[in-house]
């Protein structure tokens, strides 16, 4: 399971600390209340504490929210730090983000406007995270199929790619297809990434992860005053991504307003900030991905047409993972080295019987979810091969019911002989036991019995076991 992320927040207002606290812990963030900003930047910079994100009051008592984040940068601390403040004074906003602080959030709180903020910190952080970890694996990468990350040898995602490549110097909107965790986001960056329009930013947002009430806000931008919480202006992400990209991602999920809106500023290239009159032309190359059918959202009044034929203007369909297996393994082996250096961990390598479960599984969350397994496997395995324990959990799918989990038919040892069927059942069984860590209920399940019939299979067995122990047989019966 993916660690939660963690958020260090500084004030010396105990009530303002506790309400911070009380409003990301109840969202399954982990959070470290401190109280002194010298105290936390010490712990710090002694790696006694670790965080994602860290908001601070800017008046604190010893040292300021700014001088904080000074400090900070001047130890080459690169966590993105939001500045919070009672002062709305413009100049103090210049000074906080010329300090180094990736955000500055004006006081009362408007705590959706905050969960933005750290929320696009966090992705932040995940991206520098990627950049820094691409740069030592990279050059672990083989053969022209492998693209700004991208890892695969099937046809599919050699003509996802291909396509890509010639596509990148364009400034034609791309609309990219694939279900979730095909890897949508990796292709966008990477259409960028070989574009005339690498040198400026990439600018991504998940339309399905950002409230209605705030997406167009974050889009467009709106003026101070706007709406409640509106306490200054803000400047949205299509300003943002001027002379690069904006990548806006699951497309499908957005409501049929902001699809109006979104439509117009395709066409006119201009947008103008909630509660303002005026038009801000603007140059960013529109690239969007969805896992949805975009043309049943049409048939089924969810999704305007004519947006649709803007944003399609050159389709690229990712297929899933189960439709190319032969991309597994290579991927499997990218993922292994990127995480052992992330983790400082020495390069490990799989067992026989992990790489044909990683082969045969079904990987319904795909490339996302063979990330996942990989990088829990580097962190849990505690030697130096990847064994099918490791990669196998208990609340996995083992992909039993549409894909054969391989084992071996011959007995172990110089005396291997081929099995009888009553042999060959009895392993089975225990193979699959083992996949499911003991489980019983699974177990049988997967087998299609009940649970008494498996119960009775393994006391056999044992028997069986105990008997050859000792010199004699067990009475093996069939299974019902």
């Amino acid at each position: 399971m993916l660690k939660k992320a963690k958020i260090l927040i500084i004030d010396d207002d105990r009530d303002v600390q506790e309400i911070i606290t009380s409003f990301f812990k109840v969202r399954n963030y982990e959070v470290l209340p401190y109280d002194d900003a010298q105290k936390a930047l010490e712990d710090l910079s002694q790696h006694k504490i670790s965080c994602d994100v860290i908001i601070t009051d800017l008046m604190l008592p010893g040292i300021s929210g700014i001088e904080f984040t000074q400090r900070m940068k001047a130890l080459g601390n690169i966590t993105p730090i939001i500045l919070i403040t009672a002062n709305k004074k413009v100049e103090v906003a210049v000074e906080a983000i010329a300090s180094g602080a990736y955000d500055f959030v004006v006081k009362p709180l408007h705590f959706p406007q905050l969960l933005v903020s750290v929320e696009r910190a966090l992705y932040l952080t995940r991206v520098q995270e990627e950049n820094s970890t691409l740069k030592t694996v990279v050059q672990l990468q083989e053969g022209p199929t492998s693209l700004e990350g991208i890892v695969g040898k099937s046809q599919g995602i050699k003509n996802a790619l291909d396509l890509a490549r010639r596509v990148s110097k364009s400034t034609a909107n791309i609309l990219i297809t694939g279900e979730s965790g095909t890897g949508k986001e990796v292709i966008a960056k990477a259409i960028h990434a070989m574009g005339t329009r690498k040198k400026a930013p990439f600018i991504a947002i998940n339309c399905s992860a950002i409230p209605e009430n705030l997406l167009e806000s974050e889009l467009f931008g709106h003026a101070k005053g706007s709406f409640t919480g509106a306490s200054d202006k803000k400047v949205g992400l299509f300003e943002e991504a001027e002379g690069g990209t904006l990548f806006l991602d699951e497309i499908g999920d957005l409501n049929l307003a902001l699809q109006a809106k979104l439509l117009r500023v395709l066409q006119e290239r201009k947008i103008k900030r909630i509660g303002e009159n005026q038009y801000r032309p603007v140059n960013a190359r529109i690239l969007s991905a969805t896992h949805k059918n975009l043309r049943q959202e049409i048939v089924a009044k969810k999704f305007r047409e004519d947006l649709f034929f803007r944003l399609n203007v050159i389709p690229i369909w990712i297929p899933p993972l189960r439709e190319r297996r032969e991309d597994v393994l290579p991927l499997a082996e990218f993922f292994l080295r990127k995480f052992s250096a992330l983790n400082n961990t020495r390069l490990k390598q799989f067992s026989k019987d992990a790489l044909e479960f990683l082969m045969n599984s079904s990987w319904p969350g795909n490339v996302r979810e063979l990330e996942n397994t990989i990088e829990r496997a580097v962190v849990l395995a505690s030697g130096d091969v990847i064994r099918l324990e490791d990669v196998v959990s208990i609340g996995q799918d083992s992909g039993l019911e549409k894909a054969e989990v391989g084992f071996n038919f011959t007995g172990t040892g110089a005396s291997s002989k081929i099995l009888t069927v009553e042999e060959l059942v009895n392993k089975y069984v225990q193979h699959v036991l083992q996949l499911n860590h003991g489980v019983k209920e699974k177990t049988a399940r997967d087998l299609q019995i009940d649970r008494k019939t498996l119960y009775r299979r393994l006391r056999e067995i044992e028997s069986d076991e105990t008997a050859a122990i000792n010199g004699g047989s067990g009475s093996p019966s069939a299974m019902n």
